[in-house]
């Protein structure tokens, strides 16, 4: 990361918090979504894809590197292993993609009070994730890892599938359950939750060394990483996957273990959140017994 003129500091138990807050909250808010159905209109099938304001105003408030890997371990918890299952090596993809477009936003965001750059930034890292991920779909296809159903020996026509999937995700799921949420929690949170739960808030107008949240190191890193992704996700597709596994109880008593799923994120998101406000408080107290 660029060195910051105005650091935004915080000590290692508050990354952690950050962290687990994440990850419980997003995990959370991802079994959730199992259990709302899609609405089909014609050959469009509008769904919600994830509730992306939940990482997304994480990232703006706090630090989006520990909130960005959060929301993503939280997806491969609550939405994989809790549920009897894991894709092995082509987990990977959807990880570091979801990771990179969550940072990458959090970065965007010098002032949170400012709506208009909240909401940039939140469309964009929904742009940024839907788009590598379809990405990777066209690439599958056109090598020839996986076989293109709708249109049999036309792997272009994947092109037009995928675009379509991404304006449908990136249209409904992005606009709804990303921008509009997002530009509203994080300029009313902004300088309110964080000294709740014992931080500062991040500078406003804070600035990068490199000048624009836009870093060479950003860019190279995040192709790299994109790179990475679309290699595990090839090799996991040709026979190569390991590390995948789904127990035989698993798809039958799936609507229970979703369930079980909420429950443990929710407990997890409120052990963090009690525990933060009473470390504030205490913090607090010890603060006014040394005034006096």
């Amino acid at each position: 990361m660029s060195t910051i003129k105005t650091r935004y500091t915080l000590t290692q138990s508050q990354k952690m918090m950050i962290f687990v807050l994440s990850m419980s909250l997003y995990g959370l808010s991802n079994m959730f979504t199992e259990l709302v159905p899609g609405i089909k209109l014609g050959p469009i099938e509008l769904s919600i894809e994830y509730f992306a304001f939940i990482p997304l105003t994480l990232c703006m408030l706090f630090h989006p590197l520990y909130a960005a890997i959060g929301a993503a371990v939280g997806e491969v918890i609550f939405g994989e292993l809790m549920l009897g299952q894991f894709g092995g090596l082509g987990e990977l993809e959807k990880f570091i993609t979801f990771s990179l477009a969550m940072y990458t936003a959090g970065r965007m965001v010098s002032d949170p009070k400012n709506r208009r750059q909240v909401g940039v930034a939140a469309i964009t890292g929904v742009a940024i994730h839907q788009f590598f991920s379809s990405v990777v779909d066209i690439v599958k296809v056109w090598v020839g890892v996986e076989e293109l159903e709708a249109v049999k020996g036309l792997a272009e026509s994947i092109v037009v599938i995928e675009g379509v999937g991404f304006l449908n995700d990136v249209l409904f799921s992005g606009i709804l359950f990303a921008l509009i949420p997002t530009m509203y929690l994080v300029p009313r949170l902004y300088g309110k939750i964080e000294p709740l739960l014992g931080m500062k808030p991040r500078e406003r107008n804070m600035k990068y060394a490199t000048g624009a949240w836009l870093s060479p190191k950003l860019v190279i890193f995040g192709t790299i990483m994109v790179m990475v992704a679309l290699g595990s996700e090839l090799l996991s597709e040709s026979g190569w996957n390991f590390g995948d596994f789904e127990f035989a109880w698993a798809e039958s008593n799936e609507e229970s273990l979703i369930w079980l799923s909420m429950l443990v994120a929710a407990i997890v998101a409120a052990t963090a959140i009690i525990s933060l406000i009473r470390r504030s408080a205490r913090k607090r107290q010890e603060a006014g017994q040394v005034d006096a």
